[in-house]
Formats: structure tokens, sequence, C-alpha cells
């Protein structure tokens, strides 16, 4: 099992096999599903079914958050290529609301950002969030992004952050 980071509060690694009812039980609260986008409870499945395939292809996927102190689930993130612009490298993240205002979400940004740094020839990170998403937008400022215009796609406008490398 590859981990992509570990310190004192938690753990960010790959998904195995036995944990997707971690995954697919995360999306079940409707707080913590608001400013996504909706899928049914089969397609979040089908999402953690792609997610360990990806493991093979590397470096990029969805990956576990743990707390490093007794492994308890807290959420998961990802990394992958950003499918509106060439080049840019999209993370993002979604964790239990037991876990909410307690700095991890920010601390789990850093973390990818450092990642896909090291682990691509990237020197842009960004991530959009839901423009109602006040909570996440300020998460992403916490942890180095620089907010841009938004983001129109056919379907939505949403907020765009960045981070470059120096």
């Amino acid at each position: 099992m590859n981990m992509l980071h570990q310190d004192k509060d938690f753990i960010i690694r790959q998904f195995s096999s036995e944990e997707q009812n971690l995954f697919c039980d995360l999306f079940e609260d409707p707080e913590v599903t608001k400013y996504l986008p909706y899928r049914s409870p089969q397609q979040y499945a089908e999402m953690f079914d792609i997610a360990l395939e990806d493991y093979a292809k590397g470096p990029f996927g969805r990956f576990g958050i743990f707390a490093a102190e007794n492994n308890e689930f807290i959420g998961m993130c990802l990394a992958r290529n950003f499918a509106d612009i060439p080049g840019q490298i999209e993370i993002g993240y979604t964790l239990s609301k037991k876990y909410w205002g307690k700095g991890i979400a920010t601390k789990v940004s850093r973390a990818l950002v450092a990642y896909c740094f090291s682990n691509t020839e990237t020197n842009e990170v960004v991530a959009v969030t839901d423009l109602d998403n006040v909570g996440s937008q300020k998460v992403l400022e916490k942890a180095g992004f620089k907010r841009l215009d938004n983001l129109k796609r056919p379907d939505a406008e949403m907020a765009y952050f960045i981070v470059m490398l120096d």
C-alpha cells in the first residue's frame, strides 16, 4: 500500500480493496455532499473500483486520509490531471463532518500540493469549489492557493484556485 504523506496528525495513502465501505459511507452524509455533484451509491462504488485500478498507473488517484494516532478514517482526497486546462494538476478532498474545522483540510491540501510538485513535471496545482462553498475556499487560501477568475463550464461556474511552483 503506497503512502503519499505521513505526519503526526494524519496519513494519506492508497485505499485497500477492503475499505470500499469507508469510502462509500463518507458520501452518505448530505452535509458532506452538499457541494458535490450528485452521484448514486453505485457510482461511488464504481469510483472506488476505478481508484484501485488507477494506483497501477500512478501517480494520481483517490486516496484515503487516516488519523495517524488510531488509523480512524478521516476522508478521501485526490490528485489528477485537470480536465479543463492541460498541464495543471487538480487536487480535492472530502472529509467526514467529524473532522471539519480542525485544520486537517488545509494540511491535506498542502501535502497534496507537495506531492504533486515532487511527483510530476507540473508547476501549477489547482482546485475548484462550488461558488457557495466558502469553507473550502477559505481552506484553499490558508493552504497557499490564490483565487483566479471563476472557471466557467457548460454546466456550472466554479471558484478556481491555483498554487504555482516558484
